[in-house]
């Protein structure tokens, strides 16, 4: 049977996604593109935005339209959000657990003939187990080694999706990272849904996790995915020193540069923490890009509460920022806080976008007349693509292999690229 799969939102969907087109392929099934005609069509959902449910329901009703005769699945922290949702053609909902049983629902399912539900609280899931020796198409791999959160920032839907923190085991965290450097992977990526609060439920923490694999053979490159400034420990940026595996970048979420909104969303630091962790970082690598995400418009923002994040995020000279305008989801403390006009948020939302490509020029700009290692990810048309350890676009006029690091001289800046030599 031709299975279609689709994954919408964060690096956690992606490698579960990967597991189960894994799973599918050793139980006989043929992985095809989503677009084409399907007896089996998965979406795997979102829900971190109004955006994203309105795209997980619309990619489940194209699945449903494509071929009446498929069988329609739908699983993911959309389901998770709404354990009520139901579809005229969607024949099995499944939340974020049991993705790793997905060959037996099915075959339940093509058995009964009957729709499946799979549903729980939770609250009181425990890690479901995966682990993947190849990410389909990629340089890099991702490996998931946390789920859920117990944060409970006022804005977000996570927690109430993903549950509370577990981990996976430090020994099969490491067998599987093995199994993919020995399988060529040059790069891996630690991801989860609250990464650095890693070994929580375990008699371990993050920092000990990193060092065990920074001893990994062959090894070249370890990224993570995302963490917040609070698990950046002494004992982290420790790890971080002492190990040039971990590559020269780190996504950390600001959410807002105003003390007065960081209150009100719930988020557990204030700017001068915020401040403080990043001259420690910069201290031990210099070179370091620092991306972030900011969410613009939150309840409680004005114009000049914005202007202070804009300020801030030019201080702390962000090499890029992600932005978010605010999105009520219910259930949640901020929904019933008095709402932002939607059209400032796209003014305020823009204005922040436009920052960011400056500093993201001004980063580029630092390397250029330096040479780099450029992992190739893209080889088409006569050019190469890929990036380097701080995560540096580069584009390259020359055609070079695949998964193989090249050094290369930068040039120039050909936005969004640098250009390599």
């Amino acid at each position: 049977m031709k299975v279609g799969i689709l994954t919408l939102g964060c690096k956690v969907n992606a490698y579960e996604s990967e597991f189960v087109i894994s799973k599918l392929k050793d139980a006989g099934y043929e992985i095809k593109d989503f677009n084409d005609v399907c007896d089996i069509y998965i979406i795997n959902t979102c829900t971190v935005t109004n955006t994203s449910d309105i795209k997980s329901r619309k990619m489940i009703r194209q699945a449903i339209r494509k071929n009446k005769d498929a069988c329609v699945i739908a699983m993911g922290c959309f389901i998770e959000a709404n354990h009520d949702f139901k579809m005229d053609g969607l024949d099995i909902v499944i939340g974020n657990k049991d993705k790793s049983k997905i060959v037996e629902i099915i075959e339940e399912y093509f058995q009964k003939k009957k729709e499946i539900r799979k549903l729980y609280e939770e609250e009181y899931c425990k890690f479901e187990d995966m682990d993947i020796n190849e990410f389909s198409g990629r340089t890099r791999a991702f490996v998931k080694i946390q789920d859920g959160c117990e944060n409970f920032c006022s804005y977000c839907i996570i927690p109430y999706v993903r549950g509370k923190c577990r981990s996976k085991e430090k020994d099969k965290v490491l067998k599987e990272i093995t199994s993919l450097v020995q399988s060529g992977y040059q790069e891996i990526v630690l991801t989860g849904i609250h990464t650095g609060n890693y070994g929580v439920d375990l008699d371990i923490n993050f920092a000990s996790l990193l060092r065990e694999i920074c001893k990994v053979p062959n090894l070249k490159r370890l990224r993570i995915s995302s963490i917040e400034i609070t698990e950046l420990t002494d004992e982290v940026l420790d790890v971080l020193q002492k190990n040039p595996v971990i590559v020269d970048h780190l996504h950390i979420p600001l959410q807002a540069g105003s003390d007065e909104v960081l209150k009100i969303m719930k988020r557990k630091y204030n700017l001068s923490y915020f401040e403080d962790k990043l001259i420690k970082i910069r201290k031990i690598r210099p070179h370091i890009s620092i991306t972030t995400d900011v969410i613009v418009g939150h309840p409680g923002e004005n114009d000049v509460l914005f202007h202070e994040t804009e300020k801030i995020c030019r201080k702390f000279a962000f090499s890029k920022i992600h932005v978010f305008p605010y999105s009520v989801r219910k259930g949640t403390p901020s929904s019933s806080m008095k709402q932002v006009d939607g059209l400032e948020k796209k003014k305020r939302a823009q204005a922040l976008l436009q920052l960011s490509h400056q500093l993201e020029e001004e980063y580029f700009e630092k390397f250029v007349g330096q040479e780099v290692d450029v992992l190739i990810e893209v080889c088409e048309d006569g050019k190469s693509f890929g990036h380097t350890s701080n995560y540096l676009p580069v584009k390259i006029e020359k055609e070079i292999p695949h998964n193989t690091f090249y050094k290369a001289e930068i040039t120039g800046i050909s936005y969004p690229y640098c250009i390599g030599k």
